[in-house]
């Protein structure tokens, strides 16, 4: 038959018969033409997907001698591979397992029972052979056992059966294959053997263990990590025999592969097991390490192996530590017995890899750890052993616990946020130590702490770090009385007052590393209490806070973190500085200072520092015991300086041109803003603020503030700054701040995007709660506007993609009927009900709209509060406004049954209008008008139902 051109139009039929490995030269030939035209044609993938879209070359979709076909080809295919003295591309080897895969899912239940068998004895030991082989274990392992695949539950029940088929007929098999593949290959092919545990490891948690931990692959279990694959469905002894044990015990000494096998060894260890079994297998593993030198982890110079050992040794002290639990609960206490001492026998191993100086490898014990701790913890009494174990684990976690001398305080990056983790789990493990023995502990580390302090002027900083952080952590780690560590127990007690006492006396707060400045002034707000105990010691801790030591310390990062950790002293101990207010205030007056932008001298604090420090000031000032002029006196002048400088960046901000300029001026007026916010924190409500008579300067301040609304550039921030302010002067002044409301709310509604409208409706609610009538007239004038403010953005068009804008959008929503609720709550009747009939059907039409329209849940609960509370409202008379609310009700109620049906009618007669106390005749005659179509009959019906409602 003569070979005829290609033509790109559909699947040419006789061209994939060329595919076959019997076809003759001719077909060969025109599949090669055909695929080559394929690849270049700019239409191919319609042919392709065409093809796929009809199913017509699916698996179900295929002949009995097509499927045939197929099992030939790939077997051809395969013994192609055999016979070239160069393996197929990596990529090309994957293909194949996954179409050999594909094909074994679909036949080997029905067709091809013998897939396996066919296949090994056709590879034999060829490496090629077996490198698909493997690959293909793989591809099927990822079809029917990775449980990161979803399945349809018809998948799942399809791999179910294809397991138990293995089980039953081929695993054996399989097994023996990979022990001689390990066998033949380990020092020759590397590569193959490493493939080969990779499947041992990933089998081993579905088949037969024992097929591999017997005596002779007992030791090749050690390596039987890295097979870790397909352990997770044998059944466990298939693996866990001699056999497997001895050839991977060798293979362990073998560099190339002992990774992997301690990965392998990881899973079989990990695999679920009756507890006595798991002990007894991890057991035998421990064993043979031991014998073979693994546990000696001083001599080990490798730390990628050593990696992979601590999280294989990991993994066997949770197991037993699991083991132990199952059967204490069990009230088998002798097997617990002897479990907890196979746990215990592992403890030395375990202080050895949580000592090691490489963190990482520490690290992966820590869980093992952790949960010995749990399991003594359940203990009445230790053991000398088991306190000795205790203390082994403390001076470990201790030592561990310090820095580096490589460590960049100043610039921390990846290493250094990982040592933060690291020592984060350290914590938690010196957290279990505390509730294990919180005495040892405490002993611990009073003897680390006062050693140190004695040599402390000499001593490294890392030395010096670790024992003030230890006394720090000791307030998380012991429980506190009554929120103190200075009351209750009496030798806890002293041990802290002990130790802080040297802390705060010894000098240490002059150490001039970052590291230790940070830990002293963090420690001493830890234990803020003691002061209270002995205040005799606040006036040098002061000063540290104030000098070269700490808020004027070399380093930006330790003058950040004392802004806000003095904020915490003087709010605790502000009653034990009244004799030091002025000379604090005296001493921080240049911190306090708003730095103009590009002013060409560096801050000694950021605008976020200093909020702290504001806020310390208007402490000081308002907790002192100064009368209530020279509070005034005092707060006036703290803040004058900020309403000064604001005057000023005003006026210059509205005549500059360049934009990065006005920028910058803008969030310095923000600042100053902020800045005089912050100080007013300090007071609790408007009578705190009268006591101390400065009522006149936050007016003052407002006064001052509140043109920066109509600035014409920078609205956005500028708004949102004034805003917060007025937020805390309605609780500060009270009704004081109302005469500035009308004309700060004229300016904020003015050209407004959804953000402005969103911030401004709380401000605006606040003093709707706080103030009900007093506000009343104000409200009735500001309404519409706001309400029309609403309207306008939500009508905008928007992208439809566009996810931020679809998002604001849908919380100014909410905020609008938060605002709407917030009204009708507060029983202002007139606010609405004087905006004309026209404007009040407009609003309710929005609210039906939320109550049913919106898919958002939050929105429609407020909707149906707000038209509950209406007819609460307006109910009592049949004037105009209740019939329109009554009108809306009924038809939110028709909307809801359309849209819900019998569910609905379902909910009323059930749960709703009983748990009213309606009786079951009325609900049943309602439940029956609201399926009636004509919504006039529910209308008049509605009416009757709430005149009746009221008798």
């Amino acid at each position: 038959m003569a070979c005829q051109s290609v033509s790109i139009i559909s699947m040419d039929e006789q061209a994939l018969l060329g595919l076959n490995p019997n076809a003759d030269a001719c077909y060969r030939q025109k599949a090669m033409v055909y695929f080559e035209q394929l690849k270049e044609s700019q239409d191919a993938w319609e042919v392709c997907a065409e093809a796929l879209a009809k199913g017509i070359y699916r698996h179900g979709c295929l002949s009995a001698a097509q499927q045939q076909l197929i099992r030939e080809t790939l077997m051809k295919w395969l013994q192609c591979q055999l016979m070239n003295s160069q393996p197929e591309k990596p990529f090309i080897r994957n293909k194949a397992a996954q179409v050999f895969a594909l094909t074994f899912v679909m036949e080997f239940l029905t067709h091809w029972p013998k897939f396996f068998y066919d296949i090994l004895s056709l590879v034999g030991l060829n490496p090629h052979g077996v490198d698909v082989y493997l690959r293909t274990l793989m591809a099927i392992d990822a079809e029917v056992v990775d449980r990161d695949i979803l399945h349809s539950p018809e998948e799942v029940r399809r791999n179910t059966l294809i397991k138990d088929g293995m089980r039953e007929q081929v695993i054996p098999s399989l097994v023996e294959s990979w022990y001689q593949i390990l066998g033949a290959y380990q020092q020759s092919h590397p590569e193959i053997t490493c493939q080969c545990l990779e499947v041992v490891g990933a089998y081993v948690s579905w088949i037969d263990l024992n097929l591999i931990a017997n005596d002779r692959y007992v030791c090749l279990s050690v390596c039987l990590e890295v097979v870790g694959a397909y352990v997770s469905w044998i059944d466990l002894n298939l693996i866990a025999n001699d056999r497997f044990v001895n050839l991977l015990l060798s293979q362990m000494s073998v560099q190339d592969l002992r990774e992997e096998a301690c990965d392998c060894l990881f899973e079989i260890v990990n695999k679920g097991m009756d507890p006595t079994d798991k002990t007894k297998l991890v057991e035998s593993l421990c064993q043979v390490l031991q014998s073979a030198g693994f546990f000696n982890v001083e001599e080990e110079e490798d730390v990628d192996f050593l990696a992979k050992f601590s999280r294989l040794v990991n993994g066997m002290g949770q197991s037993l530590a699991l083991s132990w639990t199952k059967l204490a609960k069990g009230g088998d206490v002798k097997d617990a017995t002897e479990t907890l001492r196979a746990l215990e026998a592992k403890v030395p191993l375990l202080l050895r890899l949580l000592v090691h100086e490489d963190d990482d490898i520490s690290a992966n014990v820590v869980g093992f750890c952790y949960d010995y701790l749990h399991i003594l913890k359940q203990f009445p009494l230790l053991t000398d052993q088991q306190k000795t174990n205790v203390e082994a684990i403390m001076l470990a976690v201790m030592k561990k616990l310090t820095y580096d001398e490589e460590y960049n305080f100043e610039n921390e990056g990846e290493d250094e946020a990982m040592f933060v983790e690291y020592r984060k789990q350290l914590k938690m493990l010196l957290d279990r130590l505390a509730q294990v023995s919180p005495e040892l502990l405490l002993e611990a580390v009073r003897r680390v702490f006062n050693s140190t302090m004695q040599t402390w002027q000499t001593a490294p900083f890392m030395e010096v770090e670790v024992a003030v952080r230890l006394l720090y952590m000791l307030g998380e780690a012991l429980p506190a009385s009554h929120g103190a560590h200075f009351s209750g127990d009496t030798a806890k007690t002293s041990a802290l007052q002990d130790m802080m006492r040297t802390l705060v006396s010894s000098g240490l707060s002059g150490y001039q590393h970052t590291s230790v400045a940070l830990e002293f002034f963090e420690t001493v707000v830890r234990y803020d209490k003691f002061f209270l105990v002995e205040p005799q010691h606040i006036p040098n801790v002061l000063m540290a806070f104030l000098d070269h030591r700490g808020l004027r310390h070399s380093s930006p990062k330790v003058r950040s973190r004392v802004a806000y950790l003095f904020s915490r002293f003087v709010k605790t101990l502000h009653k034990h500085m009244n004799s030091f207010v002025e000379d604090i205030l005296t001493r921080i007056q240049d911190l306090l200072e708003l730095a103009p932008p590009d002013n060409g001298f560096p801050a000694l604090l950021t605008s976020d520092d200093q909020l702290f420090m504001f806020e310390t000031a208007g402490v000081l000032i308002v907790h002192g015991e100064s009368p209530a002029e020279r509070k005034q006196a005092l707060m006036r002048s703290l803040l004058t300086p900020l309403t000064d400088a604001f005057r000023l960046l005003l006026a210059k901000l509205a005549s500059e041109g360049e934009e990065e300029r006005q920028a910058a001026l803008a969030d310095c007026l923000s600042h100053a803003v902020g800045f005089a916010s912050r100080t007013s924190k300090a007071f609790s409500n408007k009578q705190t603020v009268k006591q101390c008579g400065c009522s006149e300067v936050y007016r003052d301040c407002l006064q001052t503030f509140l043109p920066a609304l109509s600035c014409p550039v920078q609205r956005g921030s500028l708004r949102s700054a004034v805003r917060s302010f007025l937020h805390r002067m309605i609780i500060c002044l009270e009704e004081e701040v109302l005469p500035f409301v009308p004309a700060a709310s004229e300016h904020m509604l003015k050209d407004c995007e959804a953000k402005d409208l969103q911030e401004f409706i709380p401000l605006i609610s606040q003093i709707t709660a706080k103030f009900k009538d007093q506000v009343s007239p104000f409200l009735q004038q500001v309404f519409m506007p706001l309400v029309l403010a609403i309207f306008e953005v939500l009508c905008r068009p928007a992208e439809d993609n566009d996810q931020a804008a679809a998002l604001e959008k849908q919380m100014l929503r909410r905020s609008y009927f938060t605002f709407i609720q917030t009204i009708a709550s507060s029983g202002m009747n007139e606010v609405m009900a004087n905006q004309g009939v026209e404007n009040i059907e407009r609003v309710l039409f929005t609210i039906i709209q939320g109550a049913v329209d919106f898919p958002d849940p939050i929105a429609q609960k407020t909707c149906f509060i707000i038209l509950s509370k209406l007819v609460e409202l307006w109910g009592g008379k049949d004037d105009a406004q209740t019939v329109l609310t009554l009108s809306e009700c009924a038809l939110t109620l028709k909307m809801i049954h359309l849209k819900r049906g019998p569910e609905f009618i379902q909910y009323l007669q059930q749960v709703y209008l009983p748990s009213l106390q309606v009786s079951p005749e009325i609900t049943q005659e309602l439940c029956q008008v609201l399926q009636q179509p004509d919504v006039k009959v529910l209308k008049n019906y509605i009416k009757a139902f709430f005149q009746r409602a009221k008798l």
